[in-house]
């Protein structure tokens, strides 16, 4: 920690680092598992509150990107008592037709998910690899139930939608092995999906949606500048992807105006994961929080050095604390343990690894 600033957030009162994933149960290497597994990254940036990103859908291999990862992020909320979770859709087959959704709609995934006592909600269903799994339009029928249910509920939601344009038109054998190359025709385009969250927008105008990574739109602020006025219920976070920082970084002046202005709009994250090995997360809490209260020179994302734009303390305070507690409250919602009883029971038959489904089973009988 001695390389990074000695104490986090030195400005800011009850730090919320608000977009967290546990990608694992178990850590292979240290056999770590997932119950307390971010308090460390917690307690050394100095964070009162986290909030978890379950990816309860996506890529199709074994590490908790299935309904499972719903389940340990509330018995991680169960038992820690400063973290909020959000909750996310599953799948049981792809595409999501109705067919093979199985009578399992989203609207009844939504209620059961509050029930339980998630905070909000995720969706990745706007990434282009899981987008084209689901082969259902954001703006499609298939979702319209739950966002006008979430709109009425008031329910904050966040959520990833396109990725940096430049994955559309090329991409290094990493983001190619990473299945993110979206330019061979068979993904949605790039304008599309921003139509899409146009269309859901002026359906559902009040809707508490928080798009995440800055909606991937560093490179065009003004585009953002003018959905916030239009829409005053949208949030984004801050939330890296590099390239973000490095767009940030080309206009430092109009990047730390557009943050004053909107400071009631912007809330943090670090997209950091368990299992934490210590320094990933902390580079990425020290990075972002630097950029925005310093004007300290930081080796920082994409092989870019960049120098913080040190945005006033009452913008710092909203950014890093008071803007998500406005949206999901005060405290973390508690559990329902029966509800939560029920919700294993119905889903489990869906968790790919058979060992957490073991796991789970055994800390249902503990916990609840």
């Amino acid at each position: 920690m001695a390389k990074y600033l000695e104490k986090q957030f030195p400005q800011v009162n009850d730090a919320f680092d608000g977009h967290i994933h546990m990608h694992r149960w178990i850590d292979e290497e240290t056999k770590e598992e997932f119950l307390h597994g971010l308090e460390a990254y917690r307690k050394r940036c100095n964070l009162k509150y986290i909030a978890l990103a379950p990816l309860p859908s996506g890529d199709p291999f074994p590490v908790a990107r299935d309904v499972s990862n719903n389940i340990i992020c509330a018995f991680y909320k169960l038992l820690n008592e400063n973290t909020f979770s959000y909750g996310g859709f599953t799948y049981p087959f792809y595409p999501a037709t109705e067919e093979n959704m199985a009578g399992m709609t989203l609207l009844e995934q939504y209620e059961e998910l509050m029930e339980i006592g998630f905070d909000g909600i995720k969706m990745l269903e706007g990434k282009p690899n899981l987008y084209k799994r689901v082969s259902n339009p954001l703006d499609s029928s298939f979702f319209a139930p739950v966002f006008e249910r979430i709109e009425r509920d008031g329910t904050y939601l966040l959520m990833h939608v396109a990725d940096p344009e430049i994955f559309w038109i090329e991409a290094d054998e990493e983001t190619k092995k990473r299945g993110w190359f979206y330019g061979d025709g068979t993904y949605p385009k790039y304008e599309e999906l921003y139509t899409q969250i146009y269309n859901i927008l002026n359906r559902h105008p009040n809707l508490n949606l928080c798009l995440a990574h800055f909606f991937f739109l560093s490179e065009n602020p003004e585009r953002l500048s003018k959905m916030l006025d239009t829409y005053p219920n949208l949030m984004v976070d801050l939330t890296p992807g590099g390239e973000m920082y490095v767009g940030f970084d080309k206009r430092k002046d109009y990047f730390k105006e557009f943050l004053v202005k909107y400071d009631d709009r912007i809330c943090f994250g670090t997209d950091m994961d368990f299992p934490d090995r210590g320094d990933a997360g902390t580079w990425l809490c020290d990075r972002v929080y630097r950029y925005l209260a310093t004007t300290d020179t930081l080796s920082s994302f994409c092989e870019h050095e960049l120098t913080g734009i040190e945005i006033p303390q009452n913008s710092l305070q909203k950014i890093f604390s008071d803007n998500l507690l406005n949206k999901l409250g005060k405290e973390p919602r508690p559990i329902n343990k029966e509800a939560l009883k029920r919700y294993i029971e119905k889903y489990k038959h869906l968790i790919i690894d058979k060992r957490l489904t073991k796991r789970i089973e055994e800390l249902s009988e503990e916990y609840l």
